[in-house]
Order: C-alpha cells, then sequence, then structure tokens
C-alpha cells in the first residue's frame, strides 16, 4: 500500500500494458476489472464473495447514492467504505452518464445539470462542484470529472458542444478535488466519433495534470470497431505514466481487444446483469443456461475453476433454478460471471508479464468460438 496515489507501468507487450496503483486503501493490479456496486452493493453478491473473485475495486455511482440513501447520511454513517463494509479502493463516477440518460427529465446548462429523480420526482441541481462534493461525502478514493456523455450516433456540433462544455467541467472538477492526499480524480476524455475531437479533449485534459484518464461516451451505440478506432487515437495522446480507464465496457472481447491497444481499468454492470437474467459468461464463450439442452446436463459451467458457482453446481441445477425464477440462479450465475472476469484479467496480467500476451488472447479467443457442447 501506499500513503500516495501513485501509479507503476511495469511492463509493455505491444499496446498491452501491465501496471499497479498503490493507494492508501490498497493496490490496484492492471489491467482491472471493477465490479460495479451502483448503490452499494454489487447486485446478487456479498462483497466477501466480490473480494475473493480477486476483485482489487469496486464502483459506486454518485447519481444513486444521492438521491438514496444520500451522500450526507452515508457521510454520517463513516463514509461508504464503512457502511458497505468494504476495506479496499472505491472508484466513483460523477453521475454524468446517469444524470444525460434521463432525458426529458434533465435541463442543461453551463453551471451544470437540472434534474428530476427517477425515484421520487424531486429536483436536483448538480454541478461539477457538486459532484466533487457528493464524491468527497461518500469517500471514495478514485472520483471521476463531471461530464456530459453523448449518446452515439448524434451530430458533429452536438458531439463538439458536449465535448468543450465537458474540458471546461474538467477544469472546475479539479479546483473543486484540491489537493486530496492518496485520493484521486481522474478527467474523461469524450469527443463521440469524431477523431479530431477526440484528439483535441485528450491533449487538454493532458494539459491539466490529473491522476488519471478515462475514455467516456463509448459502447454508448457505436460498433465495436469504432470503439477501437477511437482508443487506437486517444491512447496515444494521453500521458503513458498515467492510468488509463475505459468507462462501462464491456464483453471479455472488448476488454481483451482493449487492453491489446492500452486500457489499464474496466467497468460494466454486464456479469451481474447477465447473471440475473442466466447468461454465463465461460472460457468457452457465452451459455444461456435457460436453453432446454442444460435441462439434464450434470456438467458444471467450469470444473476447472477455482470459483464454487463455476466449478460445484450442476448446469441442471441452474438451469432449474433460473427457469424457476429463484433468486439463487442469478446469485450463482453473477458469482460465476464476476470470478470469470477475474480470472480472465488474471491472464492478461500473468501474459503479459511473460510476453505472450498475443498469444493468450488468439488462444482466448480460439476457445469462445469452439463453444461449450464438449467437456471443460
Amino acid at each position: 500500500m501506499s500513503e500516495s496515489f501513485q501509479f507503476q507501468l511495469k511492463k509493455t507487450d505491444g499496446g498491452a500494458r501491465l501496471g499497479e496503483v498503490s493507494m492508501p486503501r490498497g493496490t490496484i493490479r492492471t489491467p482491472a476489472f471493477m465490479p460495479v456496486g451502483t448503490v452499494g452493493t454489487v447486485k446478487a453478491m456479498y462483497l466477501d464473495q466480490v473480494r475473493e473473485t480477486g476483485a482489487d475495486i469496486i464502483l459506486g455511482n454518485t447519481y444513486h447514492l444521492m438521491l438514496r440513501p444520500t451522500a450526507e447520511r452515508v457521510a454520517r454513517l463513516g463514509g461508504l467504505h464503512e457502511l458497505i463494509r468494504w476495506k479496499h479502493p472505491i472508484l466513483t463516477d460523477s453521475g454524468g452518464f446517469q444524470v444525460m440518460s434521463l432525458s426529458g427529465l434533465r435541463k442543461l446548462d453551463e453551471k451544470g445539470v437540472t434534474f428530476k429523480s427517477h425515484v421520487d420526482g424531486s429536483l436536483h441541481h448538480m454541478s461539477p462542484e457538486r459532484s466533487i462534493e457528493i464524491q468527497g461525502l461518500l469517500g471514495s478514493d478514485i472520483q471521476m470529472q463531471l461530464d456530459e456523455c453523448v449518446a452515439l450516433p448524434s451530430t458533429p456540433k452536438e458531439i463538439e458542444r458536449a465535448m468543450e462544455m465537458s474540458l471546461r467541467w474538467a477544469d472546475r472538477c479539479k479546483a473543486a478535488f484540491g489537493d486530496q492526499p492518496g485520493k484521486a480524480m481522474f478527467g474523461i476524455v469524450q469527443g463521440g466519433d469524431i477523431p479530431d475531437l477526440r484528439v483535441r479533449s485528450a491533449q487538454a485534459l493532458s494539459g491539466l495534470d490529473l491522476k488519471g484518464y478515462a475514455v467516456g461516451g463509448l459502447a454508448v451505440g457505436e460498433p465495436q470497431e469504432v470503439m477501437l478506432r477511437m482508443l487506437e487515437i486517444t491512447l496515444p495522446e494521453l500521458p503513458t505514466e498515467k492510468p488509463r480507464y475505459l468507462m462501462g465496457v464491456g464483453t471479455p472481447d472488448d476488454i481483451l481487444k482493449s487492453v491489446a491497444r492500452g486500457i489499464d481499468m474496466f467497468d460494466c454492470v454486464m456479469p451481474t446483469r447477465s447473471g440475473r437474467h442466466g447468461l454465463a459468461f465461460t472460457r468457452r464463450g457465452k451459455v444461456n443456461i435457460r436453453n432446454a439442452r442444460h435441462a439434464e446436463d450434470m456438467r458444471p459451467l467450469d470444473q476447472q475453476s477455482s470459483c464454487p458457482a463455476s466449478r460445484d453446481y450442476s448446469r441442471a441445477y441452474l438451469h432449474h433454478l433460473v427457469r424457476a425464477n429463484e433468486a439463487l440462479g442469478g446469485m450463482l450465475l453473477s458469482w460465476h460471471n464476476l470470478a470469470y472476469y477475474q480470472e480472465l484479467m488474471q491472464g492478461i496480467r500473468q501474459a503479459i508479464a511473460e510476453d505472450r500476451f498475443a498469444d493468450f488472447m488468439a488462444e482466448t479467443q480460439e476457445n469462445w468460438a469452439r463453444g461449450d457442447l464438449e467437456p471443460v
């Protein structure tokens, strides 16, 4: 552990990067996947289980937590770490993505965004300064600037307006964050699917000398190849010695291809959301446990896994639980999926360390393509 926020780039293999973020609450091995704990819980999981899968850090959502139980209440209760019993690093997003998704329920201007709560219709205002204040009350270790994220496709004029607004907000967030020893604020590159705007955003944010940088506004409707192209354009403009975080991404395939281009950190609700709907991610690709072919299949999802949900329960039982709408089905599949994601990240890190990331990526994709019909 470190008393300050430090990022060490230990090794590169092609574009892939092996590193380590050191903070007072712990070390984050990168490339890292952060399970999403939207309202202070990784859905259908105990946080002890989340830790046991290999997670070094989780994500909390500023928008949802400010509405309930409220940031002020969390602060009175000792902060988010104390409240949810998670002693390790927490990253909070700024709330911008959720607020921008409210569409007709929000009004945006230079000062910030005014919006109605989806919970009770109450009116709230979030400025860049208020977003940082909320994240401070929550007590998170890594805080994100408030930005405006536009859905794709969108017009070039609208994408440029949002990008420029986000840059001005980044300045204000940096000033509001100030100097917080052991903590960090990350800026967020915007610019949609327009290369010149991505470059301008990345260069301007780099000039702010922040502790880390996120790439936002991707995986919001554009094809994967567009997302990857934007990474190829953006990442060379960001400081090599700072961590790079791709927000809201994604599938195991998205992660592999983004690591190959230089991304260090990821988050996504996909492992738990998919698990609650009967979809498992495995070494042999995706498995829809609802399918009738699993009804009498006594194989586990993955007998080689160290995760009990993957190794000790039959597909037949999981199929029964999901089809019967039993909560345990979603719990076990979420546990399995998070364990698979963390096993994938560990495999990626080991491969980079051993200069064989390209081979690891090819083997992993080949195994996905083979499917799960034969023994695993």
